[in-house]
């Protein structure tokens, strides 16, 4: 297998990301894991996940993984490996009670295996940075550690995406256009 890339896909909640990135996955590769950060804790989330599963279809092998993220990434044998999403990973990791060192150190450790570049990762995840300041410190701490995570991951991305309003903005490689509706 050729070296792989870093594809980072980032916009809001129902911004057409998670749709883009099944698509972009699966032009990348035969071989596909679907690597879920969610976590089923109550009916909605449990709905939610069973839907995620039917719409990717069976062409993707899923590991569900709220925590470990670098370690499955870098145990995948597939050609190319869909994380959906950073942020519930980040938010995992803070509710689990994580201060923001040892959360900076996981996006460290997730960077380094992002950068060995061995196979494709497609990473989803939120912009939670476009709208007003939290009123509480865990709401604030988890736009900064999120805002600072998409920051190292977009440094190293060899493909950027941004979603909004369904559509889909090529940013990395330039130049900037519309690349999907």
């Amino acid at each position: 297998m050729s070296a792989g890339s870093v594809v980072l896909i980032g916009g809001g909640a129902r911004s057409g990301k998670s749709r883009f990135a099944l698509a972009r996955a699966r032009a990348l590769g035969e071989r596909r894991a679907f690597v879920a950060t969610g976590q089923a804790l109550d009916g909605e989330m449990v709905q939610r996940i069973a839907l995620h599963r039917a719409e990717r279809g069976p062409d993707f092998a899923t590991v569900e993984e709220p925590l470990a993220l670098a370690p499955v990434l870098r145990a995948q044998s597939a050609d190319v490996v869909l994380v959906d999403c950073l942020t519930l990973w980040l938010s995992n990791l803070l509710l689990r009670g994580d201060d923001e060192g040892a959360i900076a150190g996981a996006v460290d450790e997730l960077c380094a295996v992002l950068a060995e570049r061995r196979r494709h990762v497609v990473v989803v995840t939120n912009e939670v940075g476009l709208g007003i300041v939290p009123e509480n410190a865990l709401a604030r701490t988890f736009r900064d550690v999120a805002g600072r995570a998409h920051q190292q991951i977009a440094a190293i991305a060899d493909e950027l995406y941004a979603a909004l309003l369904g559509s889909v903005l090529r940013l990395r490689p330039g130049p900037v256009e519309m690349v999907a509706p």
